[in-house]
This record gives C-alpha cells, sequence and structure tokens, in this order.
C-alpha cells in the first residue's frame, strides 16, 4: 500500500514539473500601444482673415506692404516673379528695358515663382504693387488670374515715384478670376503712417 501511495505522488511531481516547464521560455505578448502619427502636410491656418499680397522690387513697396499688415494684424504673401526684376529693368529712359516692353503690351504675364498663395484661407485679399507706366506691373495681372477670388473683399494700395493710383485697380478687377467684392485702392507713401493706413481700411470696412 505504500509503494502504490509512493508511485502515486511520484507521478503527481513528475507531471507537475512538466506542465510548468511547458509554458517556460514563451514571449509574453503586449497589445501594440504605440499611437500612429500622422504629418500634416496642410498649410498653416491663417493668423489673420486678411493677406497682404505684395511685389516689390526696389523696396518701396515691401515696406508699405509691412507697414500695412502690422497696423492692421494681417499676414504677408510675396508676390515673387519666376525671372527676379533688376534695377536696370526699370530704366524708363531705356525704352527696351524689360518693365518698358512688358508694360507696352497688356498681354504680357510673366511667370510666377509658385503658386502657393493661400488665398482660400482668408476674406480680404490687398494687393501692394508700385505703379510702372501709369498701371500695375505684369506680375499682378498675373496673380489676379492666377487664384478664384469669388466672394473675397479685395482693393489695391500702391507706391509711385511720380504716377498717381490711375486706373490700376479698375484693370486689376477687370482680370480677377472669380467674382471678387473690389474696393476702391489708393496711393500711398512707403512709409504711410499707422493713423494713414488705419484710418483709410477703417473707411473701407477692413
Amino acid at each position: 500500500m505504500k509503494k502504490i501511495l509512493l508511485l502515486c505522488v511520484s507521478l503527481l511531481v513528475v507531471l507537475g514539473i512538466m506542465g510548468c516547464g511547458s509554458d517556460k521560455g514563451k514571449a509574453e505578448v503586449k497589445p501594440d500601444t504605440t499611437s500612429k502619427v500622422t504629418t500634416d502636410t496642410s498649410a498653416p491656418a491663417a493668423k489673420s482673415k486678411i493677406l497682404v499680397a505684395y511685389f516689390s522690387v526696389t523696396g518701396n513697396s515691401k515696406q508699405l506692404a509691412e507697414n500695412t499688415a502690422k497696423t492692421l494684424g494681417a499676414d504677408l504673401y510675396e508676390i515673387r516673379p519666376a525671372k527676379p526684376y533688376t534695377k536696370d529693368d526699370l530704366n524708363y529712359n531705356d525704352e527696351s528695358t524689360r518693365a518698358t516692353v512688358e508694360q507696352k503690351n497688356d498681354s504680357v504675364r510673366p511667370e510666377l515663382a509658385d503658386n502657393k498663395a493661400p488665398i482660400s484661407n482668408y476674406e480680404t485679399i490687398i494687393l501692394v504693387h508700385p505703379i510702372w507706366w501709369g498701371q500695375a506691373p505684369r506680375i499682378m495681372d498675373t496673380f489676379v488670374e492666377s487664384y478664384d477670388f469669388t466672394g473675397k473683399n479685395m482693393t489695391n494700395i500702391c507706391t509711385s515715384g511720380g504716377s498717381d493710383i490711375g486706373t490700376s485697380g479698375d484693370y486689376l478687377q477687370k482680370l480677377t478670376k472669380g467674382k471678387a467684392n473690389w474696393k476702391p485702392g489708393k496711393l500711398f507713401t512707403k512709409d504711410a503712417s499707422e493713423a494713414e493706413i488705419n484710418s483709410w481700411f477703417k473707411a473701407l470696412g477692413f
């Protein structure tokens, strides 16, 4: 009887050891709790409802654009030509210079360096440019024809060495793609004061 009892105990011990050994060496499987990272390639959200888009060669219109953006709390975008202009291109006394030839031909459309202006992010677009030969530079024609401005409030403000704003705003309005709400433009000096800029745009309802 003792032998039978001893045999049963031994058998239970062997079975216990085999049971423990069967789990040995198995890797512990843990759920993957690592979150997937999604890269956002969209353009940054606009900080303002107003975009000041400017073209400048000599720096005068750039200064006016920066003053305007600061006064109105607007965002800035530079309109850049694929082929930059030089000061020699603006020689009024030479009929063969680039700007002279372009301004005499209203079908000329200088190529833009990019087409990434975030127009759709804004309610109001203010165009800032110099006056060349009594009109906006042809690059501005290219710009207003390159985007859909439907529903946008628009105006143009300018700098000039002697000419007035003339019909530059009317001409740009005629070329603008989409049905935009154009408002009267104005000629400013490059260093127009904050009070002057604010007064004008307040009168326009901006």
